[in-house]
């Protein structure tokens, strides 16, 4: 294992035929890695999150040519936690890595727990109530991280995936994510048990629909909601939609007739935590300051 601040040293793995090599890029594929209970996780920024989370590594692989030897602390701090610290060479690192731009970090971590009955609501980080996001059929691993940076930043209770075309523990998922994915709870069902949980849990549901009557702004969002959003190409379906205490639009004043289906869930939760804000409630946690 590098030393802080050490030079490159010489990998374990140089060869890309070596076996471990060769598992890794079968990886890639979600049966393998859900056969496997694991996934992979690759950057810098992307591990240490995980870490902080509370991710315990299988392993950590890494290239002396390509990481920063100030980062070093990460191969000592996945080793603590019971990683197998492997260094490999350019080539080798080349072959595993699925970014265009790799900083020569990659891991091996346990699933991503995706269970709706372990989600607790219990705790609401934003106002008094809970505030979860549903993202029904939708495609993009892309669209997926990016909301997951909301969700973190946002303080939301869970992001959960109904009808899922892509697993949250998809490496695209996650890079995307910059590894919120392990600071956000989430869950993956189908629709109906979705809807069910939403009911057993006294959650309303917010619906976002372009073609919706009342605007984003006119709804009381304090309490305990949950806001759907729909596939990128088609929205949410009938079906959820006529099961929405409401729906509701965001003005548009352009030529497109919708909004990415990340921005919009940006948007919409954000309104919701600015209302949370400026909630009675919470008005005496904000500091002001003093004087004239």
């Amino acid at each position: 294992m590098p030393a802080a601040g050490s030079g490159p040293t010489t990998p374990d793995i140089t060869s890309t035929a070596n076996p471990r090599i060769k598992y890794l890029v079968t990886l890639r594929r979600r049966r393998v890695r859900d056969e496997a209970n694991i996934t992979l996780v690759e950057g810098f920024e992307e591990l240490d999150l995980a870490l902080t989370a509370g991710v315990r590594p299988v392993a950590l692989y890494y290239c002396p040519v390509l990481t920063d030897p100030s980062q070093y602390r990460l191969a000592s701090r996945a080793a603590q936690a019971g990683a197998d610290v492997v260094s490999v060479s350019e080539d080798a690192f080349g072959k595993i890595a699925y970014r265009e731009s790799p900083d020569g970090w990659l891991a091996v971590v346990p699933a991503v727990r995706a269970d709706l009955a372990a989600i607790d609501l219990s705790s609401p980080r934003v106002g008094a109530a809970p505030l979860v996001l549903v993202c029904q059929g939708v495609e993009k691993p892309g669209n997926l991280g990016a909301i997951l940076r909301t969700a973190d930043a946002a303080g939301l209770s869970a992001v959960i995936a109904t009808d899922p075309v892509t697993d949250w523990g998809n490496p695209n998922v996650i890079r995307a994510s910059k590894g919120t994915v392990f600071t956000v709870p989430v869950a993956a069902s189908s629709s109906e048990q979705v809807l069910t949980w939403l009911g057993e849990h006294g959650l309303s549901l917010v619906a976002t629909a372009p073609d919706a009557t009342a605007l984003l702004g006119e709804a009381d969002l304090t309490g305990p909601v949950a806001i759907a959003v729909g596939s990128e190409k088609h929205g949410l379906p009938p079906e959820w939609l006529a099961r929405a205490d409401i729906s509701l639009r965001i003005p548009m004043f352009g030529h497109a007739d919708s909004l990415n289906v990340a921005t919009s869930a940006a948007i919409t939760c954000y309104e919701a935590v600015r209302q949370r804000l400026g909630h009675a409630s919470l008005v005496p946690q904000i500091r002001r300051p003093s004087g004239g």
